[in-house]
């Protein structure tokens, strides 16, 4: 898999290299930029693990102009793991109960920990991104695709137009609906009435990733989890191909300019 703009690329990692490099990114935008934090992270190194990482397929964005020697080639980041990779279980199940999904009989393919560099934030790194995401996806026969998605920060009420209007709008059908498992982490989307929600400011305030995945006809579950360690408030996104538009789908594969 590799798809080309000049000097970058997006590839499956081949090495422990790519693996390493991808780590080190992540440890730069989750921990360095964003607070994160986690029982795996690497201070000392500089990397961002967790226990899942051996079992995901990684995705990287690789600038060619970048020593791939050392730890500075990889700019993006997107790790993936189909259901039959899945026997550890998901990442989204510590959070989420899954259970409409796995019963389905449907492909899935977990996402997580998509991450860019600063200096390639864009457009077009997530746009090459997405177009590998969506090879891999296609070759699989992948019928649906969900993960946690993250707002920076645990304050609720700071995110209560974002979270209410997501509630509102983009909450997923029942056959799609996952679930926040409940607990003191488990944190509900509607917190303002439809009538107190500014539309417009609270998309403002809804992360560009997350809005990827709602304009390709992507869902929400019920609920948001609360990840203190790794300092965010997480909905969980499920966006089904066979409900995507024509229009949608043509842009999830990246046959359109």
């Amino acid at each position: 898999m590799k798809e080309m703009s000049e000097h970058l690329a997006v590839r499956l990692a081949e090495t422990g290299t790519d693996r390493q490099a991808a780590a080190r990114l992540r440890y730069r935008i989750f921990v360095e930029e964003l607070g994160g934090d986690g029982p795996l992270v690497d201070h000392q190194g500089r990397f961002e693990r967790d226990r899942f990482d051996e079992h995901f397929d990684h995705l990287v964005l690789v600038d060619a102009r970048r020593d791939p020697g050392g730890l500075d080639h990889v700019v993006g980041v997107y790790r993936m793991m189909p259901e039959e990779k899945a026997a550890a279980g998901f990442y989204s199940e510590g959070e989420f109960d899954l259970s409409v999904l796995k019963a389905s009989g449907r492909r899935l393919l977990e996402l997580g920990r998509s991450c860019v560099d600063p200096a390639y934030r864009n457009g077009l790194a997530m746009h090459l991104l997405w177009q590998g995401l969506a090879d891999y996806a296609l070759v699989r026969e992948v019928e649906v695709l969900f993960g946690v998605a993250s707002f920076h920060g645990t304050d609720a009420a700071a995110l209560a137009q974002p979270l209410s209007h997501l509630r509102q709008v983009f909450i997923a059908p029942p056959d799609l609906r996952v679930t926040a498992r409940p607990g003191p982490a488990f944190q509900p989307m509607d917190l303002l009435p439809p009538g107190d929600i500014d539309r417009v400011a609270a998309m403002r305030a809804v992360p560009a990733l997350i809005k990827s995945y709602l304009k390709l006809g992507g869902f929400v579950g019920e609920g948001a989890f609360i990840d203190r360690a790794f300092n965010t408030i997480d909905v969980c996104l499920v966006m089904d191909t066979a409900r995507m538009s024509a229009e949608a789908r043509a842009r999830y594969s990246g046959r359109v300019e």
